[in-house]
């Protein structure tokens, strides 16, 4: 690995932990909670409501479309990254001016949500709903982009680590306290209550540092005669493509196809959209349909945006620059390590993605549903929560790209507990090293990738690049997870058969008898073969890790240094 301007002077522990007590750090805490209270409160507590006042399950489903935003969020970024907010931006800068716009508006959201009545206003709370899900989606954007924009490289992991936090504690708090207060005072009242403690990331947006002076990229329309007839009808031609695109694109990358359904429904096409949802959920085929879903999508905003060959319009420039001139920027900057670098993106995290099937490992193994619960959401999250810790420590103490290589390590041998875990039966102590372990190393590599993508925006594209960043990622790791369940079942098979995986049987024969016997008769395998189908997969999930190791190094050695927007603007205004 190269030393280069990423790696910064080694900093002693103490003044590496400090720069957890800088303002900015407290300040993204705050920003951090207000990022996790409203997307909760809407996608998760809200369906405690709704089945409070007696509404079915199938209606309770429908209200998860109110966070369908946060995966194409990135379609508004440039929005965001080009718009001023009217007197607000020259008082705060444009970062804080738009988180300011966008708590003040979830707060009312908030307030309209606990004004109705889901049994007799339920069309109206959906509204509501989807207007919370939509500002606090555009509100990410923002704190992203200030998180990035208001810190150097190396404090970027610190950076991070206090926003996980923030938003950790959200997530209790909007998990818990709701239910609380309603069984005391009522829903309305409780959701009230929530749309007052919006007011810590209103405090966090006055008490941040400004980031330093916001670069609007201008757009060339020089020379292009304006013909306004034309223009709208060009104008309602490209977004009526981009809104399409949106909805396939969005599809796909929340797994959810209803609205496209609902879509060919109003076209008269019923039958077909009850198809498609049929393809879209098929286990475990559909999530092809999924990523076909990201690609087709994909495409149609690519040809909305494209500026037409034959003649310059008006739209086509506008649109054209403000979606192509970002990712121009990316590739002209990195040239040819750029394909690289989207490669690690994709990969770094995928060892974690396809361990989608641990609820059932454990049920499996003999864990009781209360023992999972206690271990996996409480002690887990606050292993989770050290790994963001330490992850953050190491960008600022080790530089980013050696944290991103320790990083790129911790999560593929991470796995292998849970392979040692399968041999120990139900030992709740076993259960605790194994959860304990797993959590700090995603939250250590979790940290790294927010970081290293971080540090890949710059100036004037920082929210449209890291929100691509962001929606990426976790692709590859839908495709894979989804044969997960098969691996194992597959594997088990193939023991009992003496496949190579029959050597690993003998791993199981001083266990209770309980062990893995209900799962295993259902798979209609023996106990010991589904154990070893277990551990087999779990030596699989690290070794698909190796190819993010591979490309984390050479990544290291190719990539020229990074700076943030900070950097490349100045250094960011602390007063």
């Amino acid at each position: 690995m190269t030393a280069d301007a990423d790696t910064p002077p080694r900093r002693s522990l103490l003044s590496a932990i400090a720069v957890y007590g800088e303002r900015r750090s407290l300040a993204m805490l705050a920003l951090g909670f207000a990022s996790g209270l409203p997307n909760l409160l809407i996608f998760d507590t809200l369906s405690a409501w709704l089945r409070d006042a007696g509404l079915s399950l199938e209606v309770i489903g429908f209200f998860s479309l109110a966070t369908l935003a946060y995966s194409f969020k990135f379609l508004w970024a440039p929005l965001v990254d080009r718009t001023r907010v009217p007197l607000l931006t020259r008082w705060l800068g444009h970062r804080r001016s738009w988180m300011l716009a966008c708590q003040a508006l979830v707060i009312v959201g908030l307030w309209l949500v606990a004004g109705t009545d889901p049994a007799s206003q339920l069309g109206l709370m959906a509204t509501f709903a989807v207007f919370v899900g939509f500002t606090s989606a555009t509100q990410d954007i923002v704190i992203d982009a200030w998180r990035i924009e208001v810190a150097e490289v190396e404090k970027q992991g610190a950076m991070a680590a206090a926003y996980q936090w923030g938003y950790r504690i959200a997530t209790l708090t909007a998990g818990a306290a709701p239910l609380v207060l309603a069984e005391s005072h009522g829903w309305n009242f409780s959701y009230a209550v929530m749309a007052g403690l919006m007011v810590v990331g209103v405090l966090g947006v006055l008490g941040a540092p400004r980031e330093a002076q916001h670069q609007i990229r201008p757009i060339h329309a020089e020379g292009v005669a304006a013909s306004p007839a034309r223009e709208v009808f060009e104008w309602a031609i490209r977004l009526a493509l981009f809104a399409l695109g949106a909805l396939v694109l969005g599809s796909g990358l929340s797994g959810n196809a209803d609205l496209l359904a609902g879509l060919l429904g109003l076209l008269g096409l019923s039958s077909a959209g009850e198809s498609l949802t049929a393809i879209w959920e098929v286990k475990p085929w559909g999530v092809f349909a999924q990523v076909a879903g990201v690609i087709v999508g994909g495409l149609i905003i690519f040809v909305a945006a494209r500026p037409l060959r034959s003649m310059r319009t008006r739209p086509g420039i506008y649109l054209g620059a403000a979606f192509g001139e970002p990712l121009g920027d990316f590739f002209g900057r990195y040239g040819r390590v750029a394909g690289l670098i989207l490669a690690t993106i994709c990969l770094y995290r995928l060892s974690d993605f396809v361990l989608n099937i641990m609820n059932p490992f454990y049920l499996d193994l003999g864990f009781t549903k209360t023992e999972i619960a206690e271990v996996r959401k409480f002690f887990g999250m606050f292993m989770s929560m050290a790994g963001v810790f330490l992850g953050g420590l190491a960008v600022v103490r080790l530089g980013l790209m050696r944290a991103l290589v320790i990083g790129a390590f911790a999560g593929p041998l991470s796995n292998l507990v849970f392979a040692w875990l399968a041999a120990q039966g139900p030992a709740l102590p076993a259960l605790f090293v194994a959860i304990g372990v797993d959590n700090i190393a995603s939250g250590f590599s979790g940290t790294c990738l927010i970081a290293y993508m971080s540090s890949l925006t710059s100036a004037g594209f920082t929210a449209t690049q890291y929100a691509l960043f962001s929606s990426l990622y976790s692709l590859p790791g839908k495709l894979l997870a989804s044969q997960s369940g098969r691996l194992v079942e597959a594997t088990a098979k193939s023991a009992d058969a003496g496949g190579p995986a029959a050597m690993l049987k003998g791993l199981f024969t001083g266990l209770p008898p309980e062990t893995f016997a209900a799962a295993a008769a259902k798979s209609q395998v023996s106990a010991a073969a589904l154990g070893a189908g277990y551990v087999s997969f779990f030596f699989y999930s690290a070794a698909i890790g190796v190819a993010a190791i591979v490309l984390v190094f050479m990544v290291a050695r190719r990539q020229p240094p990074t700076q943030t927007p900070a950097q490349s603007q100045g250094q960011a205004q602390t007063a």
